[in-house]
């Protein structure tokens, strides 16, 4: 029986999202229908909103889910309705990749979670009045009550209550993909030096991720002065304010004259990549998280690679996500990933404000609390 909700519905040409009754399909073969409990707010989120992304308007959008598995439908396994979950990005399940534990390189990770779409181009959803809505975004398209998910965005976690489980939502994308490309990648050694180029949610978790290995040197690199600080509380030996001190001086003073051995490039700044592939130590590795808008160019010396220094796109942190996001979830449980202090809250009438606040850098990640009281916050 079809399922109706309230979805946030994201129109080419508007800068913001827009709450709508919808109408939902019963959960097809490998899909989830689930009630969600929260979701956060991802830069990609606005990116498409903004027309930077090539994602099809209008959809919902949202790829960063937790909530209560309420219906299953044909051909899934290992989930059941009542489980609660945390959703992530999607994969085929089938490829040579995915059966080998390494789904972000799976050959279509990008239709399927870019395109808001099942494979043979349906959505199963409709607004009130029978207009088709882009959805399974990220397989999730979870800024909504509800969504029909697929099976392979789904990951069961134990959580005591909705309000643990809120929190856990991040989790999905913006902490594993920071904690993964320095846990799952780089995999730091002793003596390493990383730097991480950006303190938003994504560059605060490399952070906290770096703190875990044997690094010598942390380094967390931005201009906003309170992001710095944070970053130095959750774990970075140094801090540069690249608005207020030379980045390259400042590195070379750090990390030596030879650079840092990693570098986490988190801001999607095309002249930040170009001078962190000459700043990288050789034989170091630069890992390129953020995504700037669609054609961007960037350039560098090519006999710059020929001593070893290698560049390297990160896709939501090279994880496997039923193994990687528990393991997560338990490091922040012991204290030693709190990625929880940079979280806030905010109930589903802030939207509107949510978006606000993460495009001005006020709040570093926004969760968006469905059918509860906004409660528990960190910065």
């Amino acid at each position: 029986m079809p399922t109706s909700t309230t979805v946030a519905v994201a129109r080419a040409g508007e800068d913001a999202f827009h709450w709508a009754d919808a109408v939902l399909e019963d959960p097809g073969p490998g899909e989830v229908l689930v009630r969600l409990v929260a979701t956060g707010l991802c830069h990609t989120d606005l990116s498409v909103l903004a027309g930077r992304l090539p994602t099809p308007l209008p959809a919902v959008l949202g790829h960063e889910g937790a909530g209560i598995v309420e219906t299953v439908g044909a051909d899934v396994r290992g989930v059941a309705p009542g489980d609660r979950v945390v959703l992530s990005f999607n994969s085929c399940g089938d490829c040579a990749s995915c059966r080998t534990g390494r789904p972000t390189a799976c050959g279509t990770y990008f239709p399927l979670n870019f395109r808001a779409a099942r494979p043979d181009g349906t959505t199963p959803i409709r607004t009130a009045d029978g207009e088709p809505l882009g959805g399974l975004f990220f397989g999730q398209s979870s800024l909504a009550r509800h969504a029909v998910v697929s099976a392979q965005s789904v990951v069961r976690v134990d959580a005591a209550d909705d309000d643990e489980l809120a929190l856990l939502a991040p989790v999905g994308c913006g902490v594993q993909t920071g904690a993964g490309a320095v846990l799952n990648l780089l995999r730091p050694r002793y003596g390493d030096s990383v730097v991480v180029f950006g303190a938003g949610a994504v560059g605060l978790s490399a952070v906290m991720a770096a703190r875990l290995t044997p690094a010598r040197a942390i380094v967390a690199v931005d201009v906003v002065p309170s992001r710095l600080a944070l970053a130095a509380e959750l774990g970075a030996t140094h801090t540069i304010d690249s608005g207020q001190e030379d980045l390259g001086r400042r590195l070379a003073d750090l990390t030596g004259s030879g650079g840092p051995a990693h570098i986490v490039e988190t801001t999607g700044v095309p002249a930040l990549l170009e001078f962190a592939a000459t700043a990288v130590a050789a034989p170091g590795t630069v890992a390129v998280i953020g995504a700037p808008s669609a054609g961007s160019r960037a350039s560098f010396d090519v006999n710059g690679l020929i001593d070893g220094r290698t560049i390297r796109g990160v896709t939501e942190g090279g994880s496997d996500r039923v193994t990687f996001i528990p393991a997560l979830i338990d490091l922040a449980r012991q204290g030693r990933l709190p990625y929880a202090r940079f979280v806030r809250l905010y109930g589903e009438d802030e939207l509107d404000r949510a978006v606000a606040d993460a495009r001005s850098g006020r709040t570093i990640k926004p969760v968006i609390r469905f059918g509860g009281a906004a409660k528990g916050a960190g910065r």
